[in-house]
């Protein structure tokens, strides 16, 4: 006689309990470990520009497509320094954070394999990417064009019934029609960075369509904020080895050496662009940039960054993600008569999370130090503090740990 995984559950558990023992029954299909799981969860919910209030929520039920995760660790995004100012997309209240990864404590039946066909099982760590409940018959082989503008992402959905919609809170809910991988191969805070190097790796692959990025580039990065620092590595693990960091904090211009840039230039060291474009020169022998990634959300430095690039070059604009202002160039002069090859990059497409793992896998192996880039980790309690400290930009990558994660 056949004898279904519930029948296998329910047996067990009765012996245990003829037995008289403590001891907990497993997990079948999927299911969580009896007990282990609170009835409420926190999350931290802003609730007012410049303020987050943590709250407390009764944990949905899961049903058979959904996944509930504890979470270890999210990291704080400009995004949600944006959100936390001046709430530009008007979501407040809204349990922000889209930069997290956590532990499968409870599944559905239904779910048995991740969005790369990976299997999933209750203890896996996972990340989510994008949400197609519109469109949920997409697959990661079919988003070669779309980009993360086109679904939702939890950490940036609208307060609903369910409340646990962000990665700052100590449990996640992960409904039907989500993307979600299993990463239990990378450590915490590898895949904590999962997000924002899946937005450098989309843009180096945006670069490379111009057919002007090779090996024996000259390439030039403007900004050494977290993206821009993500951005040197995964240069640097593609064996490109000419590359000027430009910035004006000489504690990021010196972990952009230690990241893979070759040279670096403060600009704060040179007065007017003239000089500062005969310095990213220098940096290259004399030579422009045949390529240059843009990663401020300066339309000044957007401006600035056409001069350093040589006729016929290459440029990659990714520093906007929200609206930062218009930028005033000269359209002959920085773009016509030199022929630069100009590609814009937002966000990523659900294809690049699978490139990004193996990214972080090889920054790690060369040596690279990307996750030192997280320098401060705040309990939940303190996510205030923790957006402050973004801010003020005191910091490189921040992170939001709860004791999961600690």
């Amino acid at each position: 006689m056949a004898v279904n995984e519930q029948d296998v559950e329910r047996i067990v558990k009765q012996v245990l309990s003829q037995m008289g023992g403590t001891a907990k029954a497993p997990s079948f299909g999927g299911r969580a470990v009896s007990g282990e799981i609170p009835k409420t969860a926190k999350v931290a919910m802003l609730v007012e520009k410049e303020r987050f209030e943590v709250k407390e929520f009764p944990i949905p039920e899961v049903g058979d497509d959904d996944i509930l995760v504890r979470v270890e660790a999210c990291g704080v995004c400009g995004t949600d320094a944006h959100e936390f100012k001046r709430d530009p997309f008007g979501l407040i209240p809204v349990a922000l954070g889209h930069e997290g990864t956590g532990e499968i404590v409870k599944m559905g039946r239904n779910v048995k394999k991740d969005s790369a066909g990976k299997d999933l099982h209750v203890g896996d760590k996972v990340v989510t990417c994008m949400i197609f409940r519109d469109d949920p018959e997409i697959t990661m082989f079919d988003l070669n064009k779309q980009n993360v503008g086109e679904a939702d992402v939890y950490g940036l959905l609208p307060d609903d019934e369910y409340h646990l919609n962000g990665w700052f809170s100590d449990y996640i809910f992960i409904r039907k029609g989500s993307t979600v991988f299993n990463v239990s191969d990378l450590d915490l805070d590898s895949r904590t960075l999962i997000e924002p190097s899946a937005v450098l790796v989309h843009a180096v692959e945006r670069a490379k369509t111009t057919g002007i990025l090779r090996f024996n580039s000259r390439v030039a990065v403007q900004g050494c904020g977290p993206i821009g620092l993500l951005c040197i590595a995964v240069l640097r693990t593609m064996g490109i080895e000419h590359i000027t960091a430009v910035d004006g904090n000489e504690q990021r211009l010196n972990f952009a050496k230690r990241l893979g840039a070759s040279e670096t230039v403060n600009f704060n060291d040179h007065s007017g662009i003239e000089a500062l474009t005969k310095a990213v020169s220098d940096s290259f022998g004399g030579h422009l940039a045949d390529f240059a990634f843009q990663c401020t959300g300066n339309p000044k430095a957007h401006a600035n960054i056409y001069k350093f690039i040589r006729n016929g070059g290459g440029l990659c604009e990714l520093g906007f993600f929200v609206n930062g202002g218009d930028a005033t160039i000269n359209p002959h002069f920085d773009l016509c008569s030199k022929e630069i090859n100009l590609v814009g990059s937002w966000v990523y497409t659900l294809r690049d999370y699978g490139t990004t793992f193996d990214f972080l896998k090889r920054a790690k192996a060369i040596g690279l130090p990307v996750t030192e880039l997280i320098t401060h980790k705040y309990p939940l309690e303190q996510i205030n503090e923790a957006l402050k400290t973004n801010l003020a930009m005191t910091g490189l990558k921040i992170a939001v740990v709860t004791p999961a994660g600690s």
